[in-house]
């Protein structure tokens, strides 16, 4: 999920369990039939406090398959090694106040979309970033 603003500034936070590693909101469904819009919208109200349906939440139609990192394995049932993500995007019209869940992250940044990209470890989160200005341009952001 990249959580951005009108001039494309990104939310960006500090894994908790992972000092140093920044990422926008992540997270997994609940159930199998749990729809992936309203995971994307959970997520982003546990890990942030932010209401999603006061904003634009949109399917970038994009899904990535990575490697989980071994450190986070022991999350995921044995012999599991990938993950399938589904890029969503929030489009804000400007900052708005962030509530972190202690438990997941030690504190957040708005960035401007470049410094985000450059910022996140991840691959994944990193492309979906870079693809903001163009998104934006087309209107589909």
């Amino acid at each position: 999920m990249v959580i951005y603003t009108a001039d494309l500034q990104v939310l960006m936070m500090e894994r908790a369990g992972w000092p140093g590693f920044w990422q926008s909101v992540t997270g997994s469904i609940d159930h199998e039939n749990e729809p992936l819009a309203e995971t994307a919208a959970r997520e982003v109200l546990e890990e942030t406090g932010i209401d999603t349906s006061h904003y634009r939440l949109e399917d970038w139609g994009i899904e990535n398959n990575f490697e989980i990192f071994k450190k986070h394995r022991s999350r995921y049932a044995e012999g599991v090694t990938h993950n399938l993500e589904h890029v969503f995007g929030l489009a804000l019209p400007a900052i708005v106040p962030v509530r972190l869940d202690p438990a997941e992250h030690l504190r957040y940044k708005w960035m401007p979309w470049k410094k985000a990209a450059e910022r996140t470890p991840s691959w994944t989160n990193r492309d979906a970033i870079l693809l903001l200005p163009e998104r934006h341009r087309a209107g589909t952001a």
